[in-house]
């Protein structure tokens, strides 16, 4: 059987952590960014976990997580 490819929109947009949890990155951080507090903008440069409910949809995609 062929090798799965990585889907690379995925790819882009998730990470694996060191300990093998998904990671994404936060919605909006693109623009308006002068009418956010700088409290919030500093919580969205952090990424979040992916929740249990994706995981199995980030393994299929990912064939390496």
């Amino acid at each position: 059987m062929p090798k799965m490819k990585t889907h690379r929109g995925a790819k882009k947009r998730l990470m694996i952590s060191a300990t093998g949890k998904p990671r994404r990155f936060r919605a909006g951080k693109n623009h308006m960014l002068e009418h956010k507090s700088a409290t919030r903008r500093r919580r969205l440069r952090q990424a979040a976990i992916l929740s249990n409910a994706d995981r199995h949809r980030v393994k299929r995609l990912l064939p390496y997580a």
